[in-house]
């Protein structure tokens, strides 16, 4: 059973401050994922920034709007270079999301490293092939253009 990777850069006009801020403030995950998937924190520390050792539970409806449980645990958090959050239950058999910050000239450089891995066998293989890679791409294309609309474009 293959582990995927899917790596996304953006580049914003703000500081590496302004984007630690936003970042590693849990509630903003809602702004930034698409509304039909209907996000929800569930544990009571979105107000908390990520720390190492820190646990969030969410409700999503990836699916045929079927909810599903997920818990992360940031592993790593280094003001305002990254963070690192690993799935310890949900719908992947393994997950591992680096968020990187760089400052550049302008602003800062977001890079966005996953690596995942689906159950099932072959049949997480399949749906990786039908649907599962698709729905990825399009909430980090999602994203992308949130993004864009809150801090604007590098010039």
């Amino acid at each position: 059973m293959p582990v995927y990777t899917i790596e996304r850069f953006q580049k914003l006009p703000i500081t590496a401050e302004e984007a630690w801020a936003f970042f590693s403030s849990p509630k903003n995950l809602n702004r930034i994922t698409p509304p039909d998937m209907d996000f929800k924190i569930t544990s009571g520390n979105a107000d908390e920034p990520v720390h190492a050792g820190q646990i969030i539970t969410y409700t999503v409806r990836p699916v045929l709007n079927i909810p599903m449980f997920w818990m992360t645990e940031i592993r790593q958090a280094v003001k305002p270079d990254f963070f690192i959050d690993e799935q310890r239950f949900g719908p992947y058999a393994f997950w591992h999301h680096k968020h990187y910050i760089k400052s550049i000239p302008g602003g800062i450089e977001m890079r966005d490293l996953i690596h995942y891995k689906l159950p099932l066998g072959f049949l997480g293989t399949l749906a990786h092939a039908i649907f599962v890679r698709k729905k990825l791409e399009g909430i980090f294309d999602y994203r992308f253009h949130v993004l864009k609309e809150i801090f604007g474009n590098m010039k």
